[in-house]
């Protein structure tokens, strides 16, 4: 089997290092400074609302577009100095599957390893082993346009795998999947970080997010405005609140008064939420969680469950950038036709 080796030069640990990265349209910034490290062997999921860069970056990183200014290398190759090295390391599926509808399954496969250079042996082999490990074999001789739309995404996804790339680039992935679909392409994303495959990811399904980044990029209007892991971003926005289940449920609101009457340092208060049978309490640190359940035991409450809640991506979403976060019909970067064309 032909395995692409990485450049031995790639900074150690740090499969994509973007620096100042910028990309005009006109008038238009598209990338206006871009910073982003993505770590070998995991996913980087890039946010943001529409028109925000996203899919600008992946071209660039992709060498479909040359960015105006800027650094960025891949697995160790320059971006823009060496485009033909790169390619050779990399994988790519965008928002909408791009394979040839006239030709079958194996067809696609074959075509595109024979395209990597692969010999015919070794391409023949890999059509093979992709149809399997993404369940076509039982398709692979019928013409794919004759395929759902989840069996395209999965010939597309097989596709950006054949030539085992070290850094695979996934626009918009599930865009227009059902639910069962889209569980199936998350299974074969964590199946191939499992492998090593590093993995950027754009999308605004905040859902998606969670599902798979070790880390998060959020951009808007060409710029990075915040990054991190998502408990850390979910943190950094809102903090945590405190969820508190009194043993008898007639002391709910006692409960709270006497967490807002104690004045703990820096708590923002405390809300009895009888329907929900729940003393809520916004907390920033593990001290203000310790001082809460050492007040509660020392005046005699009775707790029969306590536990804390971070927002949700989304609202960390709406929080970062002032907007509604999309979970539908998303599209690309807004770009001239004859620049996206």
């Amino acid at each position: 089997m032909t395995r692409i080796d990485k450049n031995p030069r790639a900074g150690e640990g740090i499969a994509v290092q973007v620096r100042g990265l910028v990309k005009h349209y006109g008038e238009t910034k598209a990338l206006d400074g871009v910073d982003l490290d993505v770590r070998e062997g995991t996913v980087l999921g890039v946010l943001g609302p529409n028109g925000a860069g996203k899919t600008t970056l992946v071209r660039c990183l992709s060498t479909l577009i040359v960015p105006d200014a800027g650094h960025a290398t891949v697995a160790g190759y320059d971006v823009v100095k060496q485009p033909r090295q790169l390619r050779r390391t990399i994988g790519l599926t965008g928002q909408y599957a791009s394979v040839d509808e006239k030709l079958s399954g194996w067809e696609n496969l074959y075509m595109i390893g024979r395209l990597l250079d692969l010999s015919r042996k070794d391409a023949r082999r890999r059509a093979d082993e992709m149809l399997e490990r993404f369940s076509l074999t039982e398709a692979a001789k019928r013409p794919s346009m004759q395929y759902s739309g989840g069996m395209r995404r999965r010939l597309d996804l097989a596709a950006s795998m054949i030539g085992q790339p070290a850094v695979l680039y996934l626009d918009e992935p599930t865009t227009g999947l059902d639910p069962r679909t889209r569980n199936e392409v998350w299974a074969e994303v964590r199946r191939m970080v499992a492998d090593g495959v590093t993995v950027l990811l754009t999308t605004q399904y905040m859902e998606e997010a969670e599902q798979l980044a070790n880390e998060l990029t959020v951009i808007d209007r060409g710029r990075v405005i915040a990054n991190g892991e998502v408990d850390e971003l979910k943190a950094k926005v809102g903090g945590r609140t405190l969820q508190i289940r009194p043993s008898d449920p007639a002391q709910l609101a006692a409960m709270a008064a006497a967490v807002a009457e104690a004045g703990l340092d820096g708590l923002g208060g405390a809300q009895a939420v009888p329907d929900d049978g729940l003393v809520y309490v916004p907390i920033l640190s593990d001290e203000q969680l310790t001082a809460v359940v050492a007040l509660l035991a020392a005046r005699g409450f009775g707790i029969a469950h306590i536990g804390t809640h971070l927002p949700s991506l989304d609202e960390v979403f709406l929080a970062i950038t002032g907007e509604k976060a999309p979970t539908s019909d998303p599209s690309t970067d807004t770009i001239p036709e004859e620049v996206a064309a």
